[in-house]
């Protein structure tokens, strides 16, 4: 898509990576469901593939602004293949997380301004991110826990009352605590703790430059291992647990560590739809946690978006 010399140069993309059934990390289902949600997940992005893609396509056909969608081809496989051999620790799952980052970083050398939409992020309206965020003030992302999702326990005693209600490696509530721990051990930040949601991102090169997400990442998975494993940890056995090796951990404390600054992304521009199907009236992009699809294609006929 041809730009004029004075306006910014951007993109839109998203990654449909579907995991082998064999390389799935089994997750706790869904209240309603009696199957892992990540193969859940993989069962609902292969029947509404048509569905999601047609979503971002439209929406960045109507801003104006080019789309990417990366899959499995050959570009993920030596990705991949690169990370299993260096990173053995490291999930499918994860990966595909981390690839996603990978791109961004790539594209930013090619773009002005870059969004990310993860899959199932739907957008229902046709706002301009780019006009509505500036992204030379700092990264456009959510941070914090979501309108359906129970605040960060920060209190040790909170955190035990509901350890069997967030045993997930994949909660907010373990890459808070894996991020504070991380920060803790490394006596870095500036005693301020979040957590960051990667399904949507807006950035430009000069930021994640200084993010420098990939820099010195061997010894960022190390201290992570360090943190799960050690035996004199002032964490809670059942704590350590859920910590993993997941980009969103990572995000918060390359975020934190080095006071990147970051723009704080609401819900008319991320609303997670996770325990219950609804959409707010002011929201533009639904992130469709649930994979409940055919409620947003529905919601979608209705209201002809």
């Amino acid at each position: 898509m041809k730009k004029s010399a004075n306006l910014p140069n951007r993109i839109i993309y998203s990654l449909y990576i579907d995991i082998p059934e064999a390389d799935l990390d089994y997750q706790i289902p869904h209240a309603d469901s009696t199957i892992s949600k990540t193969l859940h997940a993989k069962q609902e992005f292969r029947k509404n593939y048509n569905f999601l893609k047609d979503m971002h396509e439209k929406y960045a056909n109507k801003i104006g602004v080019e789309y990417r969608l990366y899959e499995y081809d050959e570009s993920y496989i030596e990705y991949k293949s690169w990370f299993n051999s260096n990173y053995p620790e490291i999930t499918s799952y994860n990966i595909v997380n981390f690839y996603k980052l990978h791109i961004l970083y790539k594209l930013s050398n090619e773009f002005d301004e870059v969004l990310y939409l993860d899959f199932d992020v739907i957008p229902i309206k046709y706002e301009n991110f780019f006009e509505e965020w500036d992204l030379s003030k700092g990264i456009v992302i959510m941070d914090g826990t979501a309108e359906s999702q129970k605040e960060i326990a920060t209190e040790h005693q909170d955190l035990m009352r509901s350890r069997y209600l967030n045993n997930s490696n994949r909660s907010p509530l373990a890459k808070y605590w894996n991020t504070r721990a991380m920060l803790n051990a490394t006596d870095e930040g500036n005693g301020e703790y979040t957590v960051f949601n990667t399904g949507i991102i807006g950035a430009n090169k000069y930021y994640l430059d200084k993010l420098d997400y990939f820099g010195d990442f061997r010894n960022i998975l190390n201290l992570m291992t360090e943190i799960k494993e050690d035996p004199d940890s002032m964490f809670p056995e059942f704590v350590q647990n859920i910590f993993g090796y997941d980009n969103e951990t990572i995000w918060g404390y390359k975020t934190l560590s080095k006071e990147i600054k970051w723009q704080k992304m609401n819900s008319k521009w991320h609303q997670f739809m996770d325990k219950w199907s609804y959409v707010n009236e002011d929201s533009t992009f639904v992130h469709c946690i649930k994979k409940d699809f055919n409620y947003m294609k529905e919601y979608c006929e209705k209201n002809n978006i």
